[in-house]
């Protein structure tokens, strides 16, 4: 009975151990996953997404998400090629896409890819004039992805996109600037009307050629302004008549006598 009661016991040991070894062989890895299994610390293969098999002890899996994530690059400090001083912030956007790189090449790929964001934000700011930075955004955010995505590329992560968020200049550059954009309104105003007084002197100038030629078109200019002021009636005005229209006037008369 003793001997059949340790079987049991012994059965019953070998039965937990063996559920315990096939619980530690299997992995579940998600869609957005990928397995890294390394044997006795050796690469070996890339496994998942779905339900996959190691051997417990001797074999370790490394989870990597392979979903596109982000990174903050927090507000700093720095100043552009025309010394000015700005504070800006930015976003990068990445992905895995080899996962056995991200896990063997760097010991922490997103913090890696944290610092290299911050470092190549400041240089790029550093490299670019005020004006640049403010009317060229595109083009800085594709240089700053470009350069960062070089750096990343072999930790097999690819920079997808990379934005200025923000871009704070100091308050006394906010007002020379404002002062600046009002100069320039003014400045096109004055061309803008100076441009009017000439088309306005050109339009004069070919109707004064127009009524040389046409004498009567001065008396007929003369009678429809006598008509536009004569409908404002509190006040006298005194209106010269040319000598010509009078006399084409007697003229007439006389030939009518």
């Amino acid at each position: 009975m003793e001997f059949m009661k340790s079987l049991n016991f012994l059965g019953f040991g070998i039965l937990i151990f063996i559920v315990f070894i096939i619980a530690a062989a299997i992995r579940i890895v998600k869609q957005y996953e990928r397995a890294i299994v390394f044997r006795l610390g050796k690469f070996i293969c890339t496994k998942g997404p779905g339900l996959i098999f190691i051997i417990p002890i001797i074999d370790r899996a490394l989870k990597v998400d392979i979903r596109v994530n982000s990174i903050d690059v927090p507000r700093q400090e720095t100043i552009t090629k025309d010394n000015v001083s700005v504070i800006v912030d930015a976003v990068v956007y990445y992905k895995v896409e080899n996962p056995e790189k991200a896990i063997i090449e760097v010991k922490n790929s997103i913090e890696a890819t944290f610092l290299i964001a911050q470092t190549t934000l400041r240089s790029v700011i550093g490299q670019t004039e005020l004006d640049g930075l403010l009317s060229q955004r595109d083009e800085i955010n594709k240089n700053l992805r470009e350069i960062i995505d070089k750096h990343t590329t072999p930790w097999g992560i690819k920079v997808i996109t990379v934005e200025i968020k923000e871009l704070a200049l100091p308050e006394e550059m906010k007002r020379a600037m404002a002062r600046q954009a009002e100069s320039e309104r003014e400045r096109r105003a004055k061309i803008i009307n100076a441009e009017g007084e000439y088309q306005a002197a050109e339009k004069l100038r070919q109707a004064a050629e127009i009524m040389s030629k046409e004498p009567i078109t001065v008396q007929l200019r003369y009678l429809q302004t006598l008509s536009e002021i004569s409908v404002d009636k509190s006040s006298t005005i005194i209106f010269p008549v040319p000598i010509d229209l009078i006399s084409n006037i007697l003229k007439k008369a006389d030939e009518k006598k």
